[in-house]
């Protein structure tokens, strides 16, 4: 009786086919093949643009998480997570502004600082980065020198005011400072313009060839007689 009990139980454990054995899983949503939606997308799968660069360069919006993927997919991968924390990962994939570094005094070595003063807001923060000389590091409170230091710049003093206590606002703030490094037009930026065609334009035929029609079905409602 007592073995009966015991394999009537036993097949209902984690490992038996009862209610705790878990059939087989699908796999995840990136092991799918991506299937470009947009002019961008199908250039980038195609390997006709080769760098997040050259769509900066031509400010082209990206609105395809995967592009992101495909040219940063190492540096950017993550575990299985919920879909609230997949849907703010992909926002944040979408979000991804150039970031401009410069000098300090004399142009020696690589940027180290951001290349002018620079200000951002949000709500009553306010937030002021300003370039600091090389060995200086980044002179601030946590929020934004982590954020300096995700993007590249290794000195720099900062200037707060306003209720920094409010995380999202002083982080919100702080990127906002970093986004506008590129607003400035600075004489080192004043040069004879070559002008480029954009990726659009130099693979028109590509895009014309690789074009597909997506059929969407459209339900009517019926048609309703009044009298």
């Amino acid at each position: 009786m007592a073995d009966d009990a015991g394999a009537a139980g036993g097949s209902k454990g984690h490992g038996g086919p009862g209610m705790g054995g878990r059939g087989a899983r699908g796999g995840k949503a990136e092991d799918k093949e991506w299937l470009p939606v947009t002019k961008l997308g199908r250039l980038v799968k195609d390997m006709k643009i080769k760098s997040l660069e050259e769509i900066y360069l031509f400010s082209l919006p990206i609105k395809e998480s995967e592009i992101i993927d495909f040219f940063m997919g190492a540096a950017l991968k993550d575990e299985e997570v919920a879909t609230s924390i997949r849907g703010a990962i992909i926002l944040a994939k979408l979000s991804i502004v150039p970031v401009r570094r410069g000098y300090w005094g004399n142009k020696i070595g690589k940027p180290h600082t951001v290349p002018c003063k620079v200000t951002g807001r949000c709500g009553s923060v306010l937030v002021r980065l300003i370039p600091a000389p090389k060995g200086t590091g980044i002179v601030s409170a946590p929020v934004p020198k982590k954020l300096l230091l995700m993007a590249g710049t290794d000195d720099c003093y900062t200037s707060a005011q306003g209720c920094t206590t409010t995380l999202c606002n002083f982080a919100k703030a702080t990127f906002d400072a970093i986004s506008k490094t590129y607003g400035y037009l600075t004489p080192d930026l004043c040069k004879e313009t070559v002008f480029t065609k954009s990726p659009y334009q130099e693979f028109t035929n590509h895009l014309v060839k690789t074009h597909t029609r997506v059929s969407v079905q459209r339900t009517q409602a019926p048609a309703v007689a009044t009298t």
